[in-house]
């Protein structure tokens, strides 16, 4: 969701951006040319008018506003569904709270799997409820290495105080070559 907000947040802002530039354009054009007849960019009489000739009860008005409150309830659910998730720690005093983010919490696995010399590289996602990581390591490695590296990670989320730990799960690659 995280995800959809960046991508939605811009484009507003450069559709209000838009639309007051457009306002400024017209305020400007009415002032410099007090007796023009209808917008420089913008019909402003010819929807003055047409918006003047329609009722509440006229059937685009009520479709229009239900349309608009749909789309405004989507932008509140996607708004309040993407807040950031921290990863909850053991605060040393109860009115404290103390939380890292799930990135941090990545680079402290990552960087305990990637001690092993039988990894190559090491890819890990994080969260409160769960660690990923996605390994590939060298062609003759051991065949109990992902066992290895479970142990790591438990090891490592032992030493953090989190106040929930998070499900393990670690996938293994080999990749072909000379170590």
């Amino acid at each position: 969701m995280r995800i959809l907000l960046r991508v939605l947040a811009p484009l507003l802002g450069l559709a209000l951006a838009a639309a007051g530039v457009v306002v400024v354009i017209e305020v400007v054009a009415a002032w410099v040319r007090p007796g023009m007849q209808g917008g420089l960019l913008v019909p402003w009489p010819d929807w003055m008018a047409t918006l003047a000739s329609l009722s509440w009860n006229e059937s685009p008005v009520p479709g229009i506003a239900i349309g608009v409150g749909v789309v405004g309830l989507l932008l509140m659910i996607v708004g309040l569904t993407a807040r950031r998730t921290d990863v909850r720690l053991e605060a040393p005093t109860t009115d404290m709270t103390v939380t890292t983010s799930p990135r941090v919490l990545a680079r402290l696995v990552g960087t305990r799997v990637r001690e092993s010399n039988d990894v190559v590289s090491a890819s890990v996602t994080a969260s409160a409820r769960r660690v990923t990581v996605r390994s590939l390591v060298w062609h003759d490695a051991p065949p109990d290495l992902r066992e290895v590296l479970v142990g790591r990670v438990k090891e490592r989320l032992d030493e953090l105080p989190l106040r929930r730990r998070p499900r393990v799960g670690v996938s293994v690659r080999k990749q072909e070559g000379v170590h």
